[in-house]
């Protein structure tokens, strides 16, 4: 705990037997009360590996819900454990734990609601591996988003996030979709229920197990961030109404 403050952390599993203990044993649990993990149908030893390492919650689905359904499945688990702030961390050791505690801070401090861990402020991205294709639609992406969303983050397609419990309530992240989009989607929900999102450095890791889309849905997702961008810039403007947007309406 912080401040009293439960911390949950959920990790949103597919096929991460081989790198999930290496990301477990980085888990600050000085402060850390709970972590979830939530196996989205696995053809690996995943749920396996998560109990052989001590993980006391771990969920699975049936059939593949997409990353998006994982999450929502991760948030609903943790807001029913009675967490006050909810840290997401990718099993794939992409990103390093050892970030959870600065993000915790943060919001258990009532700095940001919301704290997202960049790869792109400072050289986290290139440093570690990040393709230069992938490198470049990221900054172009993200330049798009700020100007329709009317913000400043460096980026919004890292998979590192903390939230508050109240934001996760704010917001109907269910209205999302159930895949990679829904990133995104909840971002812009946020920021339309009128919350602020903080960023720390983070470094990161690219290598053969880390979880990573190909060509045609890294296309389709590049789409979709545009379109709930768009989307979202036509709801401020009273043009359009999505469901994504109508709990603050």
């Amino acid at each position: 705990m912080i401040e009293n403050k439960k911390i949950v952390v959920v990790m949103p599993a597919y096929n991460a037997e081989k790198t999930l203990k290496q990301t477990y044993d980085e888990i600050p649990f000085d402060i850390v009360d709970e972590v979830i993990l939530t196996d989205d149908c696995s053809n690996d030893n995943t749920v396996d590996e998560a109990r052989r390492i001590g993980i006391k919650e771990v969920l699975v689905h049936e059939r593949n819900k997409g990353y998006g359904g994982n999450q929502k499945t991760c948030y609903d688990r943790a807001l029913a454990l009675g967490a006050d702030v909810v840290i997401m961390v990718h099993p794939d050791y992409q990103y390093t734990p050892k970030l959870i505690a600065s993000m915790a801070y943060v919001i258990a401090n009532g700095v940001y609601p919301v704290v997202l861990a960049s790869r792109i402020l400072g050289k986290g991205a290139l440093k570690g591996g990040m393709p230069m294709l992938k490198y470049i639609s990221n900054r172009i992406l993200t330049f798009v988003q700020n100007v329709l969303l009317n913000q400043k983050l460096s980026e919004y397609h890292t998979g590192y996030r903390a939230f508050s419990a109240e934001v996760l309530r704010a917001i109907d992240y269910h209205a999302g979709s159930d895949d990679f989009v829904f990133d995104n989607e909840m971002l812009a929900q946020i920021f339309w229920a009128g919350c602020e999102i903080g960023e720390i450095t983070c470094p990161t890791k690219y290598f053969a197990e880390a979880s990573s889309i190909n060509l045609r849905r890294s296309a389709v997702y590049g789409l979709g961030v545009l379109r709930v961008s768009f989307l979202y810039r036509l709801c401020k403007w009273h043009l359009a109404k999505s469901k994504l947007f109508h709990k603050n309406n």
